[in-house]
Order: structure tokens, then C-alpha cells, then sequence
């Protein structure tokens, strides 16, 4: 049998250890055009798992781009019903789901009017919070080199150089160099655990986050328990929804945020590149939102419901991942939010918590938008009921 090329290994990876194909299943896989090589041997992975039917969207950023220069400001909020529907009937079926980020156009919404770009959220759509929400399908997110993403995070380098560099960081980073990545997976998802059942076992009230620019609170449910490594589907069916993960993460109170955060890494948010974002939260809404580039699109999303300006999730990266010591900046939220502690705005994962009159009050929103708050020089501490103060990271290190 002839060796396998690098994108038929990782295909194996993203379909049997990721996403968790099932016998029968219909696969719908999300790409970036510019993909194609590793979509394709995901596909001919899946089928060999025993799948039904392999669907593909492929998505052009550069078509985005012309919508949002030339549309009517109107139809900017425009969805085709049947997009929606569509997924909507996976997670009836129980299906998968796929998504391979490639990034192979990220200056596409250069000169676009912030404002529009904040309107179209695409490829993500609405009701993928429902789907998540009710766990109906088990799914993987994956990335993979192009040239155009390569010359974005290593601008100094040629581009031979730079798409090899990338090519070996992703490598390293989602385990694909290992002889076993699969039992790589197991080994790393035991230690996310095992740091999310001591927090849970901590039960704290609320978690501070101090450093450069941030002093803030985010209060904790009660009820709230912590998760990592990997998503149960309603059947009890596992997938690693992310590749790589290094994140343990939990629901918030959405009405107990107070204080200010500055963000420790650029954020990617549907197309538009956003840097040094600060925000100012009173009653657990986010009161004010500043950035260094493209404020405006965050300004949008966080307007587009109730929900939007409140937070849905907490997560903590500690130092022992792969992403954070490669100090790459990926442009990527994928991987940039799995080298650093974050909190997102918008939709709340609700069945973390345990308490049925607490998950009623989880946040809900139809975006989710996650940003990086934490680094070496980010103490996180967690607050007891009784007021105690307990050390939680320091430099990056678990202290519990």
C-alpha cells in the first residue's frame, strides 16, 4: 500500500478522531477555497468510515467582499432560508459537520465600511447556535495552510518559506507530527480534563482577571460545570470539536460582569481583522467597546441582539498547550483563542449548567464572538462564596 500523503494523515486525524464519523452519517464539511487538496481526502476518509453522503460549501471571502462593497445596506442582514433549513435537518438526522478554516484571501474586506462588514456575519449562520445548543450533530473545526494565509502571519518570510513554516507550526500544533496523533489526542484531552474537575470541584462564585489594561469579574452559576477536550453529542456520541484545543471553559452569569478587559491578541471576526480591543463592562453588559482597527464590526455584532453585549463563555488556557509557546500570532480565532484564556460575547453553551431555573438564565444570542484576555502577565484568581481569594493561574501555571 502506498505511503499517505500528509492531507490523507490528517484527514484520518479530522474524521475519525475529530468529528468521530458514524457509519451511515451524512458529512457536511464547510472550506475555504483553496483547501481543496485536504477536503477531498476528508471526504474519500469519510466515506471509508461508512458515510452516506459527503456535502461541500465552499467558501470564497472574495465574493463576500463584493456583496458587502455593492449589496443594498438592506439586504446585508439577507440569509437564504434554505441555508438555515438545511443545517437545521442535520442535526435532525444527526449528522456531522465539518468546517476547514484556510484563510487563504485575510486582507478579502480590506477598504469595506466597518459597519457593513459587522451585518453579514457568513459563512456562520444563525442557527448553528441552535444546533450547537441541542448537541444534535457531533463536529470537528480544523485548519489548514494556504499561501495566501502564510504570507499574512509570517509577512518577513518568502512565500515558499512562509507556507512551510505554517504547514510545520499546524503540524505541531494539532498533534499531526506525532507518530500516534491519535493517542496524542487521548493524552492531551485526560490533562484538559483533569484541570476542568478540579475547577469544577472549586465551585467558585466568580473568576478576576487582572493585568496590563483589565481588572475584571465574571461571575459563575452555582451549578455551572467546567468542560475541555471534548463535546457529547445528545446520544452520548463524542467528538474533539476543535483541532487543536487546549481550553477549559465554562457558562457565566451573564448579569454578574463588571470592569474593564483588554484584549491580548488580534481577533478575526468574519473577515475583518480586529486589534487592540478594550471594553468596559457595567451589570454584566459591555458598556463600551473600543479597538485599533475595524471597532466598528465588533460595535455591529454586539448590537445584533439582547444577548450580544453580555458574555456566554469563559474559558482558561494555561502555558503547557503547544499555541501559546510558539508565540505565532495566527490571525485565526481557532487557534489564537486556544494559546490564551478568553471570554466570548453572545450565546451561551446552557448545558454546562446543571441547575434548570440557572440554565434559564444562561445568555442567548445568535452570535458568539471569542476574544483573548489572558497571558503570562494575566493573573486569574477565583473567588470563593465566603469572599476567599484563590490563586488560579499565575504566569500562565495552574495553581490549583
Amino acid at each position: 500500500m502506498a505511503d499517505l500523503t500528509d492531507a490523507e494523515r490528517f484527514a484520518d486525524l479530522v474524521v475519525e478522531v475529530g468529528a468521530n464519523v458514524q457509519e451511515g452519517q451524512e458529512v457536511d464539511i464547510l472550506a475555504d477555497l483553496g483547501t481543496e487538496e485536504v477536503v477531498r481526502a476528508i471526504a474519500g476518509a469519510a466515506y471509508r468510515r461508512g458515510a452516506r453522503f459527503v456535502d461541500v460549501w465552499w467558501w470564497d471571502a472574495l465574493l463576500k467582499r463584493e456583496r458587502l462593497l455593492h449589496a443594498r445596506a438592506d439586504t446585508l442582514d439577507y440569509v437564504p432560508p434554505e441555508l438555515g433549513a438545511r443545517l437545521l435537518r442535520l442535526g435532525e438526522e444527526r449528522g456531522c459537520r465539518i468546517w476547514i478554516i484556510g484563510n487563504p484571501q485575510p486582507h478579502a474586506l480590506d477598504g469595506v465600511d466597518p459597519e457593513r462588514a459587522g451585518r453579514d456575519l457568513l459563512p456562520r449562520l444563525k442557527e448553528s447556535s441552535e444546533v450547537v445548543l441541542a448537541r444534535t450533530t457531533n463536529w470537528c473545526i480544523a485548519s489548514w495552510p494556504t499561501e495566501g494565509w502564510a504570507r499574512q502571519v509570517y509577512p518577513s518570510l518568502e512565500p515558499d518559506e512562509a507556507l512551510e513554516r505554517l504547514r510545520q507550526e499546524l503540524a505541531h500544533v494539532s498533534r499531526f507530527d506525532e507518530p500516534d496523533p491519535a493517542e496524542a489526542w487521548r493524552a492531551r484531552v485526560a490533562e484538559l480534563r483533569s484541570a476542568a474537575g478540579r475547577l469544577t470541584e472549586r465551585a467558585f462564585d466568580s473568576l478576576r482577571f487582572r493585568g496590563p489594561g483589565t481588572d475584571l469579574s465574571v461571575g459563575l452559576f452555582r451549578s455551572s460545570g467546567w468542560h475541555a477536550g471534548t463535546l457529547e453529542r445528545i446520544d452520548g456520541l463524542e467528538s474533539i470539536v476543535n483541532i487543536p484545543t487546549e481550553e477549559v471553559f465554562t457558562t457565566p452569569d451573564p448579569a454578574r460582569v463588571e470592569g474593564t478587559v483588554r484584549a491580548t491578541k488580534p481577533l478575526e471576526l468574519a473577515g475583518s481583522l480586529i486589534d487592540g480591543i478594550a471594553i468596559r463592562f457595567g451589570g454584566g453588559r459591555a458598556v463600551e467597546i473600543d479597538a485599533d482597527s475595524n471597532v466598528d464590526v465588533l460595535r455591529a455584532v454586539a448590537a445584533k441582539d439582547e444577548g450580544a453585549a453580555r458574555l456566554g463563555e469563559v474559558a482558561l488556557v494555561d502555558g503547557s498547550g503547544r499555541i501559546g509557546a510558539l508565540e505565532t500570532v495566527f490571525w485565526n480565532t481557532l487557534l489564537d483563542e486556544n494559546a490564551a484564556s478568553h471570554i466570548a460575547l453572545g450565546g451561551s453553551y446552557e448545558f454546562v449548567v446543571e441547575d434548570e431555573a440557572e440554565r434559564a438564565r444562561a445568555n442567548q444570542s445568535e452570535i458568539h464572538v471569542d476574544f483573548m484576555i489572558g497571558s503570562p502577565e494575566v493573573d486569574v484568581d477565583g473567588i470563593t462564596g465566603d469572599g476567599d481569594i484563590i490563586p488560579v493561574l499565575r504566569g500562565g501555571a495552574w495553581q490549583i
